[in-house]
């Protein structure tokens, strides 16, 4: 069985977060943290056993290598649960985990701050993994296992030998100084003790999309999932990337910088009709509502369709906006703020001054003020 690759993942605000949710079912709650699974891993599990099926070993070999699967996957939740909780010592809040055929990822708040805490979050996935293989090497021991037996065992498929082997080469490879999987963490800690976070998330980028094309070249001729793992691992080196840089370039950057100065706000009574007009009217997607000069909440273009799709066309806009998205004072960092929009999962929130409403935050606007900044960066204007 092809190694999986675990991945420590920062949320971000994107409006496709909503997509990717649905396309995943929560199967468990460990330790306060949610355990999803993607559709696609479903797949795998049935792919696997219907191939025992189809060369004709029967539904007890079926049943074994699903049972081993989702063995396997266990312990990847519990090595995503190792960086969760020790994350949690630190303040660095877990999001979710959600198990995908190639692996799992556990999205955190936010990278923790000081490369010695990064180093000892990324080391507790893998050190999960060995202290299992360990467990599983003492059981094995103390039932009077001899080395011979343990490799005809694996040889000829027994549950335990595997799960072993695949503990130990699970901690292994994820400790392959690239992105996303926990050796890039370990080599970016490392080398921001030594130089500044963004030369040293940059370095560990470039030493994971090396190791990607390596990874890809060994794929063409030996093993097709190492080229899907090369891909994962390419794409993510160079997400880390551009997430140190964005967050380098919000740094000590206030909201107003960023914010929307006209827009459109609606009225709690106003029917949803109105709504509808302002959406056609302009470009503008979210829509802050008030009610005698107080802010009450945000109406979305998801909750708007949603509600006219659910036939509330009558509504009025107070009773279907979202009073979750929370204003944000002009002067707060833009970096607090998307760490908010990430928390609330919104993509607008709006802005005040003094309680007053005087702008608006949206994913839109923050990508292309960091697009217009990084190009300014980048030809020496900033």
């Amino acid at each position: 069985m092809a190694s999986s690759a675990n991945a420590l993942h920062v949320a971000s605000p994107s409006p496709k977060g909503a997509d990717h949710r649905a396309r995943r079912g929560r199967v468990a709650r460990l330790a306060g943290i949610d355990i999803y699974v993607h559709w696609t891993f479903v797949l795998l599990v049935a792919w696997l056993a219907s191939s025992q099926l189809a060369q004709g070993k029967g539904l007890r070999a079926a049943l074994a290598t699903a049972g081993l699967l989702l063995a396997v996957f266990g312990c990847v939740v519990l090595h995503e649960l190792g960086h969760a909780l020790v994350g949690r010592r630190f303040g660095v809040r877990t999001l979710d985990i959600t198990l995908y055929p190639i692996g799992g990822i556990a999205r955190l708040d936010r990278i923790p701050e000081r490369p010695s805490e990064e180093l000892l979050v990324a080391l507790a996935g893998p050190a999960v993994n060995l202290a299992i293989a360990t467990v599983l090497a003492a059981g094995l021991a103390l039932g009077g296992w001899t080395s011979e037996e343990f490799t005809n065992s694996l040889v000829s498929g027994r549950f335990l030998p595997q799960l072993l082997v695949f503990n130990i080469t699970l901690a292994a490879f994820n400790l392959l100084p690239a992105f996303p999987m926990d050796g890039g963490r370990v080599l970016r800690a490392v080398l921001a003790s030594r130089m500044n976070y963004a030369k040293a998330t940059r370095y560990a980028a470039t030493a994971g999309q090396a190791l990607a094309v390596a990874l890809g070249i060994l794929g063409l001729f030996f093993n097709w999932m190492l080229l899907l793992i090369a891909l994962f691992v390419f794409i993510g080196a160079e997400q880390e990337a551009q997430a140190v840089q964005t967050r380098s370039l919000v740094a000590g950057v206030p909201v107003r910088e960023a914010m929307i100065r006209y827009f459109h706000s609606l009225p709690a009574n106003a029917p949803l009709s109105a709504a509808v007009d302002e959406l056609l009217a302009g470009e503008q997607k979210d829509f802050p509502v008030v009610e005698d000069g107080q802010l009450l909440g945000m109406l979305t273009r998801e909750q708007l369709m949603k509600s006219l799709t659910a036939g509330k066309a009558e509504a009025t806009v107070g009773e279907v906006m979202l009073r979750d998205c929370g204003a944000v004072e002009d002067g707060d960092m833009l970096d607090h703020a998307m760490h908010r929009m990430r928390e609330l999962q919104c993509r607008s929130l709006p802005i005040v001054r003094s309680g007053a409403l005087i702008g608006l935050l949206t994913l839109e606007n923050i990508g292309e003020w960091l697009m217009l900044h990084s190009t300014r960066g980048r030809a020496g204007m900033i």
